[in-house]
């Protein structure tokens, strides 16, 4: 999970904003890495339970905010570094809330619905805070939901290696 979150403090710092594969959207270049952690927070979720999961997502918000070096877009509200860290919080936070009373109904439904939520929450709040406006929104959805496709058999396996049978 931590290695998702430097992947996608690295890539937007070195590619900006980025089209995606037979869309026509444009969002920035780490869109698939923040997407991605979604998943892989479900997975530890399984694997650790909930204190691992708030301890990674405390950890992963702060090392967002310290990846980046006080860098900002003309027009953003915050740095790169502040709009990353609070919007990896607060929507890996949206994402716990949602999964952890799902998991043990409909695990896959779970999945789905938290990393929905959290695509959308990290996405408004990243692109407000750090462009000022909200113009690459369904970019930012659309690349993160799409790696609910990978995060799936990932969160499968924790479930089946991991699991306490819920």
């Amino acid at each position: 999970m931590m290695a998702a979150v430097y992947a996608a403090n690295w890539a937007i710092e070195q590619w900006g904003v980025v089209g995606l594969p037979l869309t026509g959207l444009e969002a920035p270049a780490g869109v698939y890495f923040a997407g991605l952690t979604f998943g892989l927070r479900d997975a530890l979720h399984e694997v650790g339970g909930a204190r691992w999961v708030v301890g990674a997502i405390v950890a992963g918000a702060a090392l967002s905010y310290a990846l980046s070096d006080g860098a900002a877009i003309p027009g953003g509200h915050a740095t790169i570094a502040l709009a990353s860290g609070v919007a990896f919080l607060l929507s890996e936070f949206a994402d716990f809330a949602i999964y952890a009373p799902l998991r043990c109904c409909h695990w896959t439904g779970a999945v789905v619905a938290s990393n929905v939520i959290g695509a959308i929450v990290d996405s408004a709040l990243f692109l407000w805070l750090a462009f000022g406006g909200l113009d690459f929104l369904a970019g930012q959805v659309v690349g993160k939901v799409a790696m609910i496709v990978p995060a799936l058999p990932i969160v499968w396996l924790a479930r089946r290696r991991y699991s306490d049978g819920i």
